[in-house]
């Protein structure tokens, strides 16, 4: 289960490609690496020691020190207060320094290329800010769990699920990086609901251990993104469990679907998941009220079982609706799209082609 709250390793990771909801697509490159390292001629032996990026060098060690410096004071803050904190200092500090801001207004233009600039750089400030809110309130687990018990939980689709679960019927709830996406599962587990998931670990090593933690203790069981992984997810739904997946991020295996337009390669591997299990596949987003620190917990109607490709254009046409009503929720930090690298694929499909 990707968590978009983790701002700058997540688009970090998305920017070397990986997929928050696609677990497979890594685990083969991982497996083409090591038939290719079978195949190379031997090499001198190298020495023992873990690569710096996989161990942790000195940067990861003090940027982690200096994030948890900055999680532990915000939270020692009034929920509201820390709240405005981190959305000034990701959407005024982080976020133009990183080049986020730069980032959301390529894939604005990208989809809409119509819009005026002050609007485009009007929405990347409020991406910014919902991150940056959205982040530290994952960090306070107990905080969010008690004021989404407090929220009412609405939608088409609330009847279908607690059906569901009278019947012990396994429930995969899809997502995409809007509002604060842990919301609503946040106030179903306040209602005493078991809702487990996959997470990407981060490229830091330091900072992903206590990330890590943080995933569990909203609610397990929560696997790490890989093969197995996804088989534990898989196991779990189909012995009549519930789990939630993200699913808008880019991922080159992915079957191009339009999103906001514009093709964005989408992986089946959610809806396939819940044909195989037999599992309710319904939309939920948490939708961040005008007051910043409330949201709206909507259960959408179940998606009906059939084509896994035809399944995840409707995903995606639910999510669309609710980033044209508000795009400024929406995480345009990641690189959806990617278009050059899609060309550049298709242009190499097509001289492959060409030869034959």
């Amino acid at each position: 289960m990707t968590q978009g709250t983790t701002d700058k390793d997540a688009a970090d990771q998305d920017a070397a490609g990986e997929n928050a909801a696609g677990p497979d697509a890594a685990d083969r490159d991982a497996a083409g690496k090591r038939a290719a390292r079978k195949q190379a001629p031997a090499k001198a032996a190298a020495p023992e020691t873990a690569p710096a990026e996989t161990r942790g060098g000195l940067a990861d060690y003090l940027s982690d020190k200096a994030l948890r410096a900055m999680i532990r004071l915000a939270l020692l803050l009034p929920p509201a207060t820390r709240g405005r904190m981190m959305a000034a200092l990701i959407s005024r500090v982080v976020a133009p320094l990183a080049g986020y801001r730069d980032r959301a207004m390529a894939n604005l233009a990208h989809v809409w290329p119509e819009m005026p600039e002050a609007e485009r750089r009007r929405i990347a400030r409020a991406v910014a800010r919902n991150a940056g809110r959205t982040m530290i309130e994952n960090y306070d687990v107990p905080g969010l769990l008690a004021r989404m018990k407090a929220t009412p939980v609405t939608g088409d689709g609330v009847a279908a699920i607690e059906a569901a679960r009278v019947e012990g019927k396994p429930i995969l709830f899809v997502t995409g990086h809007y509002g604060n996406f842990e919301a609503p599962r946040a106030a179903l587990v306040a209602r005493g609901w078991r809702i487990g998931g996959l997470y990407r670990p981060m490229a830091n090593p330091f900072f992903n251990e206590h990330y890590a933690a943080n995933m569990h203790a909203l609610s397990d069981p929560v696997f790490e993104q890989g093969r197995r992984g996804t088989m534990g997810l898989l196991k779990h739904i189909r012995s009549g469990g519930m789990g939630v997946l993200l699913f808008d991020v880019y991922d080159s295996a992915g079957v191009p679907i339009d999103f906001l337009g514009q093709p964005a390669p989408t992986l089946t591997s959610a809806a396939e998941i819940a044909v195989k299990t037999g599992a309710l596949f319904v939309p939920f987003f948490g939708i961040r009220q005008p007051d910043g620190v409330n949201f709206e917990a909507v259960f959408e109607a179940p998606i009906p079982h059939g084509d896994p490709v035809e399944m995840m254009r409707e995903v995606t046409r639910r999510l669309e609706a609710r980033i044209e009503a508000d795009p400024g929720q929406w995480f345009w930090i990641h690189r959806r799209w990617k278009p050059k690298r899609q060309r550049k694929r298709a242009e190499k499909r097509a001289r492959h082609q060409g030869d034959d």
